[in-house]
This record gives structure tokens, C-alpha cells and sequence, in this order.
């Protein structure tokens, strides 16, 4: 009976206990600063106490093999949080170092984010230039199983753990695909995961391609020197802002991202039970380039902070998001550690788009839908008669080229009919944004040619009255 004793005391000191940790984002780094706590609870009914330690002593001492108390009490904690919702967790050691190990970007595995939905594992997304988006692993795609055995009683940290290991060692995943009739086997090899939060190039003279695969602490000060150094080499007209497969990260990073690209207003704000989950991120007024044409790529992978920037720039018609419906993951949690090496996850708010959208199992959806896609050249008809095929056609006249000695060296920078295709079976998405770009860039610059030649009222000339 010492054991219940002991822990009926140990849960009576957990009621009158107010310590938590600051807020943080998703999987950020985690600050030991207590908060303040925002709501009164009274103490937990001391009959419930009693009956949770007579449970765990007559576990201790009566099941069919002798447990260890400690691991015990923790199977007890993670039963606690796997109850509430799928991103609360218990996290030991290891698990915890990991979570640390991932702000950071360097860990070892296979580079794949995944999450419990609907009973069942999935993928969230495959990081880029790692194993898992190497293999050809999709989000969405469901794990049934971990070299050969099944992961339906098992969680997701459990999950996570059986993926990560040595370095150069081999893990057979099996998944199930929408549109495939059988489960597909998959071997990775584990290799140290390096995840280069952002990076960029030019797609053509004048249009930049931002590509963000992970919020990490720095992501905000990367973007805005690549956005400076593409335009650099050329001013930019218009720029892509690649946020798929993008499965979250650091929350300020990401209203650091949004703050590049918005005048004014609320990027986000978070609403919690405690006050310190109640906080509002406003745009600082340091935009770069406030004028530039912004198309924003989002799909099933775009979860949590990057449903922060495209929601952004969504609401406050910054950008033109174009793509699939987001991952929806719409909440807030915060590491609350226990002890020196453990912590709990846990759920302490949600957040909000400025107009108020919850994003939590909505996602986001784009202004424009558009899917993953092939293109297909279809041969055209050598029947075809054209004007040059007439008997008797006018020939064209030939074109000056008076003052134009070097346009036959001039490159062109139009890309030929095989380019463009080539480009579609590529990204056809990345594709589309850059056409999408490109049309922008020709309204904008109509627009701007109507109003310098617009007269205003002053040099309108008076017209005589009839009388």
C-alpha cells in the first residue's frame, strides 16, 4: 500500500502545481520560462485520486508480469495525452532530444513528417532531398506497416522512433496509395537529415523562385537575403513562394516569412484558455518589395505555419494562392517540461487567419485549384491546310532591320514549345504559377502605363456650352 500512498500524495501536490513553459509553435525550441496562469481550477475530487492509485497499485502488484513502476506511470501520461488530440504527447529522453534535434535541422532518418488520421498513420509530407521524397513518398500516402510489422496499435512518436536510427541502415516501409490496388513496399536507408530550410534561383529573367521546406528558427532572415540576391542579379518582377510539402515549424518563423511581404495588419493571432495562448502578430511595416507580384503554391503537405503565411497573404489579397487544399493542421502546442530530459506536448490553442478563419481540418484553399499534373504532346493533323499551303499565297513581307544589326545574336528568351513542355512534366504546378506570374506582371504594367497617361482634370480642355 506504500506505493498508492506515495502516489496519491505525489497527484494532490500535481493539482496546486502552476508551472508551464512559454508558448511556442508546432515543433519549436522549448523556453523553461513559467507562465502565468490563466484560468482557476479547483482541486481534483480526492475519491478520483484514490481511485486512479489503487488502480496503478493493484496493476503493480497483481498483473501477470511484474512491471516497472516508473514505466508505468509514463504508459499512464501517454495514455492521458493520446486521448486529447493526435499532436499531444508524452516525451521521454529521447523523444525529447529528437523534437529539439528537429528545430534545429539535423537528425538522423528518413526525412518524413507523418501524423495519426482516421486510426491510421500518414504521411504528412516528405522533406526535400531526402530518403523519403528520393523513394518517390507521397503525402497522404497510409503506413500499415515497419519492416514487416504492423503500426496499428502504435503511436506516432512510436513510429517515429522505429524510423530513425544508424545512419546507413535500411527500413522497409509498407503503404497503402490512393489509386494503387496493392500495398507498396518501400526500403530506405537512414542517413543524417539535413534539412535546408530555404532556398532559391531565378526560373527566368525577372521571376524568383522562394522555396521554404521547413520554418526553423532563421527561415525568416534566409528568405529576405535570397529575395535580395536574386534581385540583385535581375530586378524582380514577380516572384513564386513555394510553401508544398512544407509541414510547419517555428511559428515566428513564419510570421517572420509574412512580415517580408505585408504593409500592415494582423498575420496571425492564437486563442487559448491561458492568457499567454492569447497573443496577436501584427505586421511590422518592414516589407520588401511591396509591390511585387506573388503567386504562392500550396498542397496536402502545407501544414500549420505554412497555412500561416498562404492564409497571410491570402486574407489580406497579398498573393494569388494557387494549388490543392492544405493539411489543416490549425493548433498551437507548447512543451511543457517536467523534468531535465522529459516534457509533455501539448495542445494550448488554436490560431486564426486576420479574418478570423480557424484553419484546424479546414486548410486552406487556394484561389485557384491546381492538381499535380502531366502533359501529353498531341501530334498535329498533317492534313492541316494552311495559308502557305495555298496556290498563289502572298509571300510576307520581309521585316526592317534598320538599327537592329545584332538581333540575330540577341538570345530568346522565350522558351521553345519543347522547353514549356519538358517544364509541365517536370512541376506542372510550378509551371502554372510562372505563367500566372507572367500575367500579373502584364497587368500590373498595363495599369501602371493607363494612369501615367490618363490626363487629370486640369488638362482637359473646357468645351463651349451651347446656349
Amino acid at each position: 500500500m506504500n506505493v498508492c500512498l506515495f502516489l496519491l500524495l505525489f497527484l494532490l501536490s500535481l493539482t496546486t502545481s502552476n508551472g508551464f513553459a512559454a508558448e511556442q509553435a508546432d515543433i519549436s525550441p522549448v523556453d523553461e520560462t513559467p507562465m502565468e496562469q490563466g484560468t482557476q481550477r479547483g482541486q481534483l475530487p480526492l475519491d478520483e485520486l484514490r481511485v486512479f492509485a489503487e488502480a496503478f497499485d493493484r496493476i503493480s502488484r497483481a498483473y501477470v508480469e511484474d512491471v516497472d513502476d516508473k514505466a508505468l506511470l509514463e504508459k499512464a501520461i501517454k495514455g492521458l495525452l493520446s486521448e486529447l488530440d493526435p499532436h499531444s504527447a508524452f516525451l521521454d529522453a529521447e523523444s525529447f532530444d529528437d523534437l529539439q534535434e528537429s528545430t534545429t535541422g539535423n537528425y538522423g532518418g528518413l526525412g518524413i513528417e507523418i501524423g495519426r488520421q482516421d486510426g491510421v498513420i500518414k504521411v504528412v509530407t516528405p522533406m526535400d532531398d531526402t530518403p523519403a521524397s528520393r523513394a518517390g513518398i507521397l503525402p497522404g500516402d497510409v503506413i500499415i506497416e515497419l519492416d514487416g510489422k504492423t503500426v496499428r496499435s502504435i503511436g506516432v512518436n512510436q513510429a517515429v522512433e522505429v524510423m530513425r536510427g544508424e545512419p546507413g541502415s535500411d527500413v522497409t516501409l509498407t503503404v497503402i496509395r490512393e489509386g494503387e490496388s496493392q500495398p507498396l513496399e518501400v526500403t530506405l536507408t537512414r542517413e543524417v537529415i539535413n534539412v535546408s530550410s530555404v532556398r532559391s534561383r531565378l526560373l527566368e529573367p525577372g521571376f524568383g523562385y522562394l522555396r521554404i521546406a521547413q520554418f526553423q528558427a532563421d527561415s525568416g532572415v534566409e528568405a529576405s537575403e535570397a529575395i535580395v540576391e536574386m534581385n540583385e542579379i535581375t530586378p524582380l518582377k514577380g516572384l513564386v513562394l513555394d510553401l508544398r510539402n512544407n509541414p510547419g515549424g517555428v511559428l515566428q518563423a513564419a510570421v517572420a516569412v509574412s512580415d517580408l511581404f505585408l504593409n500592415e495588419g494582423t498575420i496571425v493571432y492564437t486563442e487559448g484558455r491561458l492568457d499567454p495562448a492569447n497573443a496577436t502578430y501584427e505586421a511590422t511595416g518592414r516589407t520588401l518589395m511591396p509591390e511585387l507580384p506573388i503567386v504562392v503554391l500550396i498542397n496536402e503537405g502545407s501544414a500549420s505555419a505554412s497555412e500561416i503565411v498562404a492564409g497571410a497573404l491570402q486574407d489580406h489579397r497579398r498573393a494569388l494562392v494557387i494549388g490543392t487544399p492544405t493539411f489543416g493542421k490549425g493548433s498551437v502546442q507548447t512543451v511543457l517540461p517536467l523534468t531535465n530530459d522529459k516534457a509533455i506536448k501539448l495542445t494550448t490553442a488554436l490560431y486564426f487567419t486576420p479574418n478570423g478563419r480557424s484553419i484546424q481540418a479546414e486548410g486552406i484553399r487556394p484561389d485557384l485549384l491546381v492538381e499535380r499534373s502531366t502533359v501529353t504532346r498531341v501530334k498535329s493533323n498533317p492534313f492541316a491546310i494552311q495559308e502557305r499551303d495555298l496556290p498563289g499565297h502572298l509571300e510576307a513581307p520581309k521585316a526592317s532591320t534598320e538599327g537592329d544589326e545584332d538581333s540575330d545574336a540577341a538570345p530568346s528568351k522565350t522558351p521553345s514549345r519543347a522547353d514549356r513542355l519538358n517544364r509541365w512534366n517536370e512541376d506542372f504546378q510550378l509551371t502554372e504559377a510562372l505563367n500566372l506570374l507572367k500575367g500579373l506582371e502584364i497587368l500590373n504594367r498595363s495599369s501602371l502605363a493607363a494612369s501615367e497617361t490618363t490626363p487629370n482634370s486640369s488638362d482637359k480642355r473646357e468645351e463651349p456650352s451651347a446656349e
